[in-house]
């Protein structure tokens, strides 16, 4: 059995610092490979336990009409908050024989949160006109937003946080929130789930996907040192098929999974400063093996989706 100080390398330094770690991230293939590859290459040995997953939203109606407003130019600016959000809404336009770059029109504003979503959106050529750059959080658009920015149309997860409607409704906007896709248990209806991203045999490939019940075996007998929530919805599974944690360490993606983990009695060994898979890779060193040098950075790699 591999106790948790035998997962750090003492006196180590360089880019396998982690070697000897077990640790759970807690991801759908298709959403995990930037992450896996980057723990692999400071010797961790990451293991995958999906916990949550994505629905396209059961009421159609009410976003295609939103989504139709939009393509007319009835709003000002498109606030996108997750690379979910851009898949539902590139759907909406293929129903409609057109890219969603296409869709949108000029007139409107783009702005977003995180790099993944950024990423994700000008990958298809959508310029994003206003996004945080010091906290990457819907706190963060709230920071920089300018004050009475006319109509918004907000589509998003219907477990989604109501502040940032809320905050940008303060600062005079008009917004329209609506519901764009479904938070489910993994793994989401087929029926209803979105298709899976081109990496996901890639991101399986040589990881070992657990149950939730192989998880907690492993997790009390000690064989796993750090787990990794990239959202508060998978802190709260985390929590109710987890927990107690032992000695494993629970590194946060953000301070929102962060906040709802300690809400939960989850103590919090690290929090990412940035929400990519280098700033997570950093986090788990901080939690496993403190005073350790961090890898060299790669080039940025965001992790997809925090909700």
């Amino acid at each position: 059995m591999m106790g948790r100080r035998s997962a750090r390398v003492e006196g180590r330094h360089g880019p396998r610092v982690l070697e000897g770690a077990r640790v759970l991230v807690t991801r759908s293939p298709d959403r995990a490979g930037a992450l896996l590859a980057a723990l692999r290459e400071t010797g961790a040995e990451p293991l995958l336990l999906p916990l949550i997953d994505f629905e396209r939203a059961r009421d159609l109606h009410s976003l295609e009409v939103a989504f139709d407003a939009l393509g007319a130019g009835a709003y000002t600016w498109l606030v996108i908050s997750s690379v979910t959000t851009v898949q539902a809404l590139e759907e909406l336009a293929r129903e409609r024989g057109v890219t969603l770059s296409r869709w949108l029109p000029g007139s409107v504003q783009v702005a977003t949160i995180g790099p993944a979503t950024r990423r994700e959106l000008e990958l298809r050529g959508i310029t994003v006109d206003l996004a945080p750059a010091r906290l990457q959080s819907g706190v963060g658009l709230l920071d920089i937003w300018p004050e009475g920015q006319g109509s918004v149309f907000l589509p998003q997860a219907d477990i989604a946080d109501s502040r940032l409607a809320e905050g940008l409704e303060s600062l005079g906007a008009r917004v329209q929130a609506v519901t764009a896709y479904h938070t489910v248990d993994y793994p989401a209806d087929p029926a209803r789930s979105f298709p899976p991203e081109p990496s996901s045999a890639v991101a399986q490939a040589g990881t070992e996907v657990l149950t939730p019940a192989e998880a907690k075996a492993e997790l009390d007998a000690g064989r796993l040192h750090a787990v990794v929530a990239a959202s508060p919805s998978a802190a709260r599974r985390i929590h109710a098929g987890l927990s107690p944690l032992g000695d494993c360490r629970f590194v946060a993606i953000g301070r929102s999974t962060a906040a709802e983990a300690e809400s939960l009695g989850l103590p919090v060994a690290a929090v990412a400063e940035e929400p990519t898979a280098s700033g997570l890779v950093s986090a788990v060193i901080q939690a496993l093996a403190p005073g350790q040098s961090t890898p060299p950075p790669a080039p940025e790699t965001p992790v997809k989706d925090r909700t």
